[in-house]
């Protein structure tokens, strides 16, 4: 009777290691799951605006940015989800949390700065004008006059110079780019101003009813960073870490050459700088 009790306590405890092992392997598969989708990349961007932000044909998320979403997800050890939105409802939904980052070819600005972060810059790129056949602008300048009609995107840095720059033409504002370029290619206006890259696109897609001036005619380049909140500053830190390590390793490059061969090759011609090269300075061509 005296190495009864003994089993009794040795079972006893048996029993409440395993109850207690299964409580534990519960609870670290619950927070184990909390962390996984605490690691989830929010990222938003406008899916329209091809090459950069656009679906494929079976309406999946593709193009550049996509391209640099995921690879960045992988660099940070995170899944990453597309969030896709109207361009103006970018910042606010990385305001309000909806977002961790915006992805989306958006230009840094100062009148952005004052609300959000931006990593470093990634790209550099010019306006430049798709233009009417039939209209007689020849630059930028020939706009500023009465009678003339520029076609705009909405909230682009587009927009926004051409309503400092022409006090005297009639600025037509569309939510979409392919109204602006319908704009265009129907003589309706007498240009759409937009980055070069995709001016050069559509001027291609296009070239019975429109041309394109694709040489620079500001001051200064623009430049697109990745948004972020201003608190993030640890996220901002490992983006601007993941781009540099991205370009040195030669990603920029294989973007380049997957989607912009051709344009990359007439940039060059024209001795336009690309729009991944962001430390060279446009050159003028004899």
């Amino acid at each position: 009777m005296r190495n009864l009790k003994p089993i009794k306590l040795l079972a006893l405890s048996l029993s409440l290691m395993m109850l207690w092992g299964c409580g534990t392997s519960s609870m670290e598969k619950s927070e184990n799951a909390k962390e996984v989708k605490s690691k989830e990349l929010v990222v938003g961007m406008e899916l329209a605006y091809p090459p950069f932000e656009m679906t494929d044909e079976k309406g999946n998320p593709s193009g550049i940015s996509v391209d640099i979403a995921k690879a960045l997800g992988e660099y940070l050890g995170r899944d990453v989800r597309i969030e896709n939105m109207a361009y103006n409802g970018l910042i606010p939904s990385l305001l309000t949390g909806k977002v961790d980052l915006i992805l989306s070819s958006m230009t840094i600005t100062e009148e952005r700065k004052e609300s959000i972060s931006f990593s470093n810059p990634y790209s550099r790129s010019y306006l430049s004008l798709l233009i009417s056949k039939p209209s007689p602008v020849q630059n930028f300048e020939d706009l500023n006059a009465r009678g003339r009609k520029l076609a705009v995107k909405k909230g682009t840095t587009g927009h926004i110079y051409a309503e400092k720059n022409l006090q005297d033409c009639e600025i037509m504002v569309f939510d979409k780019e392919s109204a602006c370029v319908l704009e265009v290619m129907q003589g309706k206006a007498d240009a759409f101003i937009y980055d070069q890259m995709t001016i050069y696109k559509n001027w291609q897609q296009n070239p019975n009813t429109t041309r394109a001036v694709l040489k620079p005619f500001q001051d200064d380049p623009e430049y697109w960073g990745i948004g972020l909140r201003k608190e993030d500053e640890k996220l901002k830190s490992q983006i601007n870490a993941f781009l540099s390590e991205f370009s040195d390793e030669g990603g920029f490059d294989a973007l380049a050459m997957e989607y912009f061969d051709e344009q990359k090759k007439s940039f060059d011609e024209l001795g336009i700088p690309f729009f991944f090269d962001i430390d060279e300075s446009p050159k003028t061509k004899p």
